[in-house]
């Protein structure tokens, strides 16, 4: 099978890596300088509790819309139209469950983990025990699918082929990923977290526009324009039922599919853990509130690069292409802006990847340090620069584990290693 570079005239792989350089070189100057005020375990954790809302709110949006939600929507919604866009209003929805009922309550413990929240009405041990197994069982998984989908995008974007190519750029995201966790801890990923979150905005936002303005900025334009490229199959594009509906089955795969969008982000504890970077319950809201705005609207987003990639370049070529839906926005990206946009785009897309897996990567460290080594091997008799330290080599642990699943389950289906993380 060809990759996107070969099969796709135009595309500059040269292009997309220096691209890609320029991000990792700035973001890991930031991290550095971040470092200097990392000193306690509360700044190693929740960054000192000196985020404030709006900037929380950004970095939780950041951290929340992986690669799953930029390629992945974007592609569904080219294939399937309206039952692809479903995703995006799960995934929105499920932003008001953690408004209401989690945000506030978890700041109010002042605690670093979620282990922390639990122990205050139950046995310490045992249910720290618990919450840190379910931490790391929930961070593994989708670890390896972040970094399984890492190795997809090198073949999808990147033009390297072969195992060995794909091997080694998990290998370089995973040794990444330790730099960032180890050098600048919550806040160092932090700032990393926003300023994808920006980047990934800002290329969504001149996309749509750009998409737009092809068609007088006329949303029934753009509609029909998908229709007719999407031949006899076109109609469907408009109404429910194309990919569920149509049997039993996947009437209840749809059920599921929202149960699971919607309280399963509830549950995500790379995603629980951003509530304790702010100095009050207050702010936790607020970030929340802000990063409803920032992810319905990126959603909106994919709403028209979803119809656009199927207006523009068509479900044909983008089922035919490596990744299948997974190539819709980098091929509506070369349509539109040739290889230079195609470069950002792809460096948006390893940026997304780069932070939520070291968004997972500090949770995960976190979890064993304050819960297992601290309250459950050491009861509670430990001092906070042991326990960074563990952390820390935890945190170590974790990449080489990440780096060696990811290479193991570059060819699984990354949708299934997700679904196994909310599962759990």
């Amino acid at each position: 099978m060809k990759t996107l570079a070969a099969g796709v005239q135009g595309s500059n792989p040269a292009l997309n890596i220096t691209i890609f350089a320029v991000f990792v070189a700035i973001t890991l100057v930031i991290v550095f300088r971040a470092s200097r005020n990392t000193k306690t375990a509360s700044d190693y954790y929740a960054a000192g509790r000196a985020f404030t809302g709006p900037q929380n709110g950004i970095a939780i949006s950041g951290d929340y819309l992986s690669a799953a939600s930029f390629l992945g929507i974007a592609g569904a919604i080219a294939i399937n139209g309206y039952d692809g866009f479903l995703y995006s209003i799960g995934f929105l929805v499920a932003w008001l469950v953690a408004l209401l009922l989690v945000a506030e309550l978890l700041r109010n413990t002042g605690k670093f983990t979620m282990g922390d929240v639990l122990a205050f009405r139950m046995k310490q041990r045992p249910v720290r025990a618990a919450a840190a197994i379910s931490t790391l069982a929930v961070s593994f998984f989708y670890l390896l699918a972040q970094m399984a989908g890492a190795g997809g995008l090198v073949n999808l974007l990147l033009g390297i082929e072969g195992n060995l190519g794909q091997d080694l750029v998990i290998a370089v995201v995973g040794v990444i990923m330790i730099l960032y966790v180890l050098i600048g801890g919550m806040k160092g990923t932090t700032w990393v977290q926003i300023i994808k979150a920006v980047l990934l905005i800002a290329g969504a936002f001149a996309m749509t526009l750009w998409v737009l303005g092809k068609y007088g900025f006329n949303l029934s334009d753009l509609f029909q324009a998908a229709v007719d490229k999407g031949g006899k199959a076109g109609e469907a594009l408009l109404g429910p039922g194309k990919q569920y509906g149509k049997t039993g089955t996947t009437k209840l795969d749809f059920l599921s599919l929202g149960i699971a969008l919607v309280l399963g982000t509830a549950g995500l504890p790379h995603v629980l853990m951003r509530f304790y970077t702010v100095p009050t319950a207050k702010d936790a809201r607020r970030s929340v509130v802000w990063a409803i705005a920032l992810i319905g609207i990126f959603y909106l987003f994919t709403l028209v690069l979803g119809y656009g990639a199927g207006a523009l370049v068509g479900p044909e070529v983008i089922a035919k292409a490596p990744g299948t839906t997974n190539s819709a926005a980098p091929l509506l990206a070369l349509e539109l802006g040739g290889p230079v946009l195609l470069g950002f785009i792809a460096a948006v897309a390893f940026a997304t990847i780069l932070a939520v897996v070291a968004g997972l990567t500090i949770t995960a460290s976190a979890s064993f340090a304050h819960d297992v080594y601290a309250n459950v091997i050491k009861k509670g008799k430990t001092d906070p620069d042991s326990e960074v330290r563990v952390a820390r080599i935890t945190a170590l642990v974790i990449g080489a584990v990440a780096i060696v699943g990811g290479i193991l389950a570059k060819n699984q289906n990354v949708a299934f290693l997700v679904a196994l993380a909310f599962a759990v």
